[in-house]
């Protein structure tokens, strides 16, 4: 009979936080040859969040997969962060999600089926909400739990949203607080307060199709969501895949109420600190602080959009985003670079 143990018990590192290191990956790519077609229109060469497949004139596909390890002790809740997660790309190419296959890694030996029944509930609740479908998919025995999906979406060939192409002058855009790797590490450590707990989950679960669509609205030249390698990790392949700098406003950047407590007494996930280490060649940190820092390059899970705009149009999706009761801001600003970000 399996022992009843907490969720992230199994876990050595919780939600996207348990990525490769980016500087790791990017090593591996760097000896795979990216595949060329002319149908393939967004494929590895900048680590965009997709793929994208051009079917005919007028559409297409955009594939992406997504998986990780227990991020809360919930079954249900975590199955729901992970289908989230795993469409959040979809949405950032500006695409809408048409059906998803899960991924599934469980210790049957050690956690009963029903647990597992409800992270799949968790998915598929997630599916029904964002408007796709998920179908099956593929599981394996492994002493460590792990579930997400492979998202199938579709886009116009003409509309899609890439990490490339922030303009000088362009106003950037988050539409999700970070801190939720730091809460994500304190629940895992058993030190998390209720209420933190329950502001980082409101905010894995929210999906970001709103976001894309006023990304969409507001003619983003530049889009990427805020995963594993945190906000400074992503907005370096932004702006390194652009060829331009970009400033971050440190205190207009939302965060999950809590985070920073935790963060100041010492809670700091292994992947953010990797984050850390990976961007210190291009960020100046000026007058700001290492806390500051490392909250930038916490390691989110199910994060928000990061999208640049020009800024009237900028300050109107943070506008319309707030109405429907989103957390979103306007986080720095874009100009002539090549590749540096600086806090200010």
């Amino acid at each position: 009979m399996p022992v009843a143990r907490r969720l992230t018990e199994f876990s050595h590192g919780g939600g996207c936080a348990c990525k490769l290191a980016p500087g790791r990956l990017a090593d591996v790519l760097a000896r795979i040859t990216p595949p060329a077609h002319p149908d393939l229109l967004v494929g590895t060469e900048t680590g965009d969040d997709a793929a994208v497949w051009r079917l005919d004139a007028d559409r297409a596909l955009v594939a992406t997969t997504d998986f990780f390890t227990p991020i809360v002790d919930d079954a249900r809740t975590w199955g729901r962060i992970a289908a989230v997660n795993a469409v959040s790309d979809v949405y950032a190419m500006g695409g809408r999600p048409l059906f998803a296959l899960n991924l599934v890694a469980w210790p049957s030996d050690d956690l009963p089926e029903e647990l597992l029944a409800e992270v799949l509930a968790g998915g598929a609740d997630a599916g029904a909400e964002c408007g796709f479908a998920v179908v099956g998919g593929h599981s394996i025995d492994d002493p460590e739990p792990k579930y997400g999906l492979a998202v199938v979406g579709e886009v116009h060939p003409d509309r899609v949203l890439t990490n490339t192409g922030l303009r000088d002058g362009d106003a950037l855009v988050l539409t999700k607080p970070l801190g939720v790797g730091i809460v994500s590490s304190a629940v895992k450590g058993g030190t998390a307060p209720a209420e933190v707990v329950a502001a980082a989950v409101a905010s894995m679960t929210s999906p970001n199709a709103e976001a894309s669509a006023a990304a969409l609205a507001a003619g983003a030249t530049g889009c990427t969501d805020v995963t594993g390698f945190g906000l400074l990790g992503h907005l370096k392949k932004m702006v390194a895949a652009s060829g331009v700098d970009a400033v971050v406003e440190v205190d207009s950047v939302p965060v999950v109420d809590g985070a920073r407590t935790l963060l100041e007494s010492g809670v700091v996930p292994g992947g953010t600190r990797r984050n850390r280490e990976w961007t210190v060649d291009v960020v100046d940190v000026g007058e700001r602080s290492e806390h500051d820092r490392l909250l930038l390059a916490d390691a989110q899970t199910s994060g928000g959009l990061l999208f640049g705009a020009e800024p009237a149009a900028a300050a109107d999706a943070v506008a319309a985003l707030r109405e429907k009761g989103l957390t979103a801001a306007v986080v720095g600003r874009v100009s002539a670079g090549t590749g540096r970000i600086a806090l200010i």
